[in-house]
Parts: structure tokens; sequence; C-alpha cells
């Protein structure tokens, strides 16, 4: 309770009420005409991290303007032609909700408030078309006051950093990451490395929300995004080498082998490496170095007479020292994040920098499609609903409900924060009749409404910032300014108050049942998605001609797995079998991304075997069904075979290696339980 409710919390509480009582301050002293917006903005852009809150920002100010302009646009024309407006403005939400489903980063709020922000200029102003321009400029003024003023309390005072946490998390990931490098590597089964495996996966994800809002930190010392991007690459690839040797290892266990002394003397050694890498970098380069040439060292030829037992000792050396590799490239990105130089720190991370490329990340057609059409047909039935009966506040329920559709339809179950809305607003509906009706009547000037408003907003402030109360405490804080509470501040109407606390609940209300219409079995459908993309994405890219794009692919399976872990425990299902499954699609991928190259290498004519060995993994991936997924082709476990004699066949050592390499793994990930691989006579 005490690092829930600390001095940050109450550090953060004092910063909302600031940013509020200013944005409030301000828009009163210029005359604005409903200083509300700018109230309530000046919460909804709140976030403990100053990054975050200025890149929050910025967004929403490009959201808002853009959204301004559009319902300049629209209204004006179609004011006499309600149906065709109704169309518009609701066509308009649909597409800017499909866009931000499909950017999934905190980029795509900005879509998200050039839809709603239409919405809630355009609905209100259908009885005044003339007016239209003014209001635009009115709302974009007053929203964006609450941007600024936020932007300025929770950005300059005492600002919370995105450096300070982004290093710290990379410190904690890398930590994990050798933790289950060392469990994985091991001779002896370890407990929970599964659960191990699954968190990396979502690491990465993490570190690539942080960076998104790095370039908005005021730390001068911040790092660089590039330098986040390749280590967030880096870090993939831990996951299909470190499964790939423990697999191996595995097997040589489940057949009743052992592993030769020399190799697990070497295996010992990576471990104590891992377990404590050297601090410098000319120290950790030259012992890696020593560990990976050990490896080579050992490593069986490729050849025509090259057994199955000798081929897996292969494939565990070279892995083991990628993995190696790879973790010294993780500790020297980590040195270049907190060096205070741009220049890069060793040789190998200028290569690693020149190399880096933004995130590849799943995007969902289908799921983004679904969120916009929820939108369209809620902007749809609501106005027909608000022209049917006449009602005039009809507008603000209309308007909430499509911003609601637009902020929650990213959630595979948003009736959660819908529920926490609509708790806070009847909250809010409360406090609201009680200071619109007792208290600040009896009031005369600003700062005595500043004072009366502190307790208030002091404790839901300090509610904002936990992840149990938040959803119930900003939509309360956002009732405090609703029209409604301003509005009886001066006219003390308690009709007026009346009906736009009502508007405000039936909006609420009815963006629940809309979303419970429309993603009733959302979270199934998802999780199928997202399991057919992967396989979908396996078969295109077996039969591809061109040079693979491994690092690409990998950080889209390590999104998928991010995605599929919250949904399958938001159903209740075991996610075990389906993640344990993904990380096999994942590590089938590179294996592909492997033979893709060789054949690309090899001279004319003599891929045909990895060709049609390709052409089988395709169709097998094509033809799966998530509902009743098939067992592996013993048909493709011949080709495997067969393309393995004819690797070992061809003159050049360096293709009979990685021929070997990338279809062992192949096999091995298709093929679990088959009998060893035996040479055809």
């Amino acid at each position: 309770m005490g690092q829930k409710f600390g001095l940050p919390t109450a550090l953060f509480a004092v910063k909302c009420y600031v940013a509020a009582m200013l944005a409030l301050y301000i828009s009163l002293s210029i005359g604005l005409e409903r200083p509300y917006w700018a109230f309530l903005t000046s919460f909804i852009v709140a976030q403990p991290l100053a990054g975050a809150v200025i890149s929050k920002a910025l967004f929403r100010l490009i959201g808002t303007f853009v959204g301004g302009v559009a319902a300049v646009a629209m209204v004006p024309p179609l004011v006499n032609a309600p149906e065709l407006l109704t169309l518009a403005i609701a066509s308009w939400l649909a597409i800017c909700v499909f866009v931000s489903l499909l950017d999934r980063t905190p980029r795509a709020y900005m879509f998200v408030l050039a839809g709603y922000s239409a919405c809630i200029i355009a609905l209100p102003s259908v009885d005044a078309p003339g007016d239209i321009f003014t209001v635009a400029i009115l709302r974009v003024q007053e929203i964006g006051i609450g941007i600024l003023c936020s932007s300025l309390v929770h950005g300059v005072v005492m600002p919370g950093s995105i450096t300070r946490l982004l290093l710290s998390r990379v410190d904690a990931i890398l930590g994990d990451a050798e933790r289950w490098s060392r469990d994985a590597i091991a001779t002896e089964p370890v407990p929970e490395l599964e659960a191990e495996r699954r968190r990396l996966a979502l690491d990465v994800t993490e570190l690539h929300q942080l960076s998104i809002h790095l370039p908005f930190d005021p730390s001068r010392l911040a790092p660089r995004v590039r330098t986040v991007r390749a280590l967030q690459d880096q870090l993939s690839m831990l996951l299909p080498l470190g499964a790939a040797v423990q697999d191996r290892l595995e097997t040589f266990q489940s057949a009743g082998g052992t592993v030769s002394p020399e190799v697990t003397t070497l295996i010992d050694d990576c471990r104590v490496w891992l377990a404590a890498p050297e601090a410098d970098p000319a120290e950790r380069h030259a012992s890696a170095e020593t560990l990976i040439a050990r490896c080579s060292a050992l490593e069986p030829a490729a050849g025509p007479e090259t057994n199955w037992t000798e081929m897996l000792r292969l494939s565990l050396l070279a892995r083991l020292g990628a993995l190696v590799a790879v973790h010294r490239d993780c500790r020297d990105l980590r040195d270049q994040l907190i060096t205070h130089r741009r220049q890069p720190v060793t040789p190998r991370v200028a290569e690693l920098l020149g190399g880096r490329r933004n995130r590849e990340l799943h995007r969902d057609y289908a799921g983004a499609a679904r969120g916009a059409f929820g939108a369209f047909i809620t902007i749809v039935l609501g106005c027909a609903l608000w022209i049917g009966s006449g009602w005039a506040d009809g507008s603000t329920a209309v308007m909430l409900a499509g911003v609601f559709l637009a902020l929650f339809c990213a959630f595979d179950n948003a009736l959660a924060p819908l529920k926490g809305f609509m708790i806070g607003t009847m909250i809010a509906t409360v406090l609201g009749a009680i200071y619109g009706f007792a208290i600040l009547p009896m009031l005369d000037g600003f700062w005595m409404l500043a004072l009366a408003l502190a307790p208030v907003l002091l404790v839901g402030g300090a509610l904002m910032s936990s992840p149990r109360y938040g959803g119930i405490a900003l939509p309360a804080m956002m009732g405090m300014g609703s029209p409604a509470l301003l509005a009886a501040t001066y006219s003390s109407d308690f009709a007026s108050y009346a009906n736009g606390s009502i508007a405000q609940l039936v909006g609420t209300w009815f963006a629940i049942v809309m979303t419970a219409l429309m993603q009733a079995a959302g979270a199934h459908h998802a999780i199928r998605r997202t399991i057919r993309a992967g396989w979908a994405d396996i078969a295109q890219r077996a039969n591809l001609m061109r040079a693979p794009d491994v690092r690409g692919w990998i950080n889209r399976m390590l999104d998928r797995i991010g995605l599929l872990a919250p949904r399958l425990a938001a159903i209740g299902e075991d996610s075990g079998r389906p993640l344990y499954d993904a990380l096999r699609d994942l590590r089938t991928g590179v294996a592909i991304g492997e033979l893709r190259q060789l054949r690309l290498d090899l001279p004319p004519g003599q891929g045909d075997a990895l060709t049609e060995v390709l052409s089988g993994v395709a169709d097998y991936y094509r033809s799966l069904d998530p509902d009743m997924p098939l067992p592996s082709d013993p048909a493709l476990l011949d080709r495997i075979d067969g393309a393995i004699a004819a690797t070992t066949e061809y003159p050049q050592p360096a293709f009979r290696r990685e021929g070997t390499l990338g279809l062992v793994s192949l096999r091995r990930n298709l093929f679990p339980e088959a009998a060893s691989y035996r040479r055809a006579a």
C-alpha cells in the first residue's frame, strides 16, 4: 500500500489538480464558451511519465485539429440531409478507428482523436450549422489549452523520466533473459522454463511501447530510439536460439545418449559466463569470442557419412555459439544506452545500429474492420434513436457512445473499462449535484472554487495512478468538469443538470450494449485470427524466392505471442499449449528463412530438394485449422530426410553445414517424436 499511494502518487495527484485548475482559469479568463473541455482534457492527457504526457499531448493536438477540420467539412453541406450527415460522421469515425487498430502503437491515439473529435464538434452543432466553424475553433482552443497545461505541469514540474524507467527495465529484462538462457541450456530440466520464455516475449513488446515516447522525454541524456530497436532485435533472437539448444539437449537425453565431456564442460562455462558477463566491453568480447571459438572447434563436419547424433551435435554447438554472441551484443547495446556519447561503444554496436529498422508488428485487418464497423453502426443507430425521439440532449448520448467505441475498440473485452466509466459517471453525477447545488452557489471567485474542488480532485488524481481504481477515477474526474456541473455553477438550473447527466449515463449504457452485441465472441475470434495469421505467414514465406526477412518474421511472431497471452487469460484458457505452439512456429519460420537463403546461394539445380521441402511446409501450414490442427504429414518427413541426404552431398563445406542446420531444425520442430534420421540406402 505504501508503494501504491506514496510520495510519487501524491505528487501526481497534485500535478493533476494544478494542471486542471490552470486550464480552467485560463479558459475562464479569456471567456471561452465551454471551459470544461479544457478541464477534463487535462485529466485525459495526464500521465506519470513526462515523455508519455508530451507525446500523448502532441498526438491529441494533431488529432483534435484534424477532427475539427473534418467536422467543418461535413456539417454545412449535409445539415439538410440528416441521413447523409449521419453516414458521413459514422464513416469518418469508422475510418479513423480502422487506421488506429492497424497502427497499434501509442501513435494510434492520434487517429482515435481525429475520429471522435469530429463527433464532439459535429453532433451538438447540427441545430446551428452556420456556427460550425466558430464551434470548431472554440473546441480546438479549449482542448488545446487543457493539453498544453497538462503537458507543462507534468513535463516540467519534477517530471517522471521515461529514460530512467527504460534503463531499469532493460537491466531487469537482460537479467531475466540471461537467467532463462542459463536454464534453457542446463543439462537438467528447469521448472517454470516455459513461463520465463513467454515473459521474455512480452518484455520485448514492452520495450517497443516505451520507446515510442522516448523522443519526447525531457531528459537531455535520453538514449536514442535506434539503440532500443537494435536491442529489441537481439532480444528477439534469444527465443529461437535458446529453444533450439534446449531441444537438442533434450533429444540427446530422451534417446538415452550422453553429451561428450568436452561439450558438457563448454555448456557449463557458457552458463557461468551468462551468470556474470564482464562489465568491461573488451573483456566481455574476448571471453565471448573464446566460447564461440570453442563451439566452432567442437562442431563435427557435415558430410555424407554424418549420422543423426553428429547432426544434432552440430546443431547444438552452432546454436550455442550464436546464443553467446547475441547475449554479448545485448550487453554491448545496453552499454550504448547508458553512455552519454553518440559514438558506438564497440565496432559490433556500429554494425547493429547500422542494420536496425522499425519493428514489424502483426496487423489484424479483420479485427480492425470489426472495430470500425462497431463504431459505424453505433453512430448510425444512436443518431436514428436521437432523431426519432426528438430528445434535445440526445446528441450528447450519441457523442459519448461514439467516443467510447473509439477509445476502447482495441480492447478484446471492452465491457470492463466501459463498466468502470459507468460507475465513475454515476459517482460524478452525485458529486456534481452536491457541488453544483449545495457548495458552489455559496462561493465567490475562482480561488474559492479551486479550494472547494481540491479535496475531490486530489483524491481522484491519486486514484487515477492506481491500475485498480484508475478506470473509475478518470471518468469521475472528467465528470466533475462536465457540462452539467459547470452549467449549474452559473445557472443553478437543475433540469439542465439532470438532462445532461442522464445523457451521459444513457450514452455510456448505449456504448456498453453495442459493445456487448459487437464483441460477444471477440476474444475467441481474435485468438483464431492471430494463430491463422502466423500459419498463413509461414505458408507464404516458404515459397518466396527472394532473400528472407528473418528479423521481421521474429518480430511479428513475438508480437503475436504478446497478443495471444492476455487473450487466452481473458477467456480462462490454459495459455501453455497455444503459446508453446506459437514458439514452435517461430522457430519453424527461422529454419525456413535459413533454407531459403541457402537456396538462393546454391548453384542452379542444387536447390531442388530444398524447394520440395519448402513447398511441403507451405502446403501443411496452409491446410491447418485452429479448431482441428492436424499432425504433420509423414510425406513431408520423407522430403526433409531426402533433402538432408542431398545437402550432405554438396561439394562446398559451408553449404553442407547451413543445409544440415536448417533441415535439422525443421525436422525437430515439425516431427519432434519421429525416429532418428537414417540415410536411405
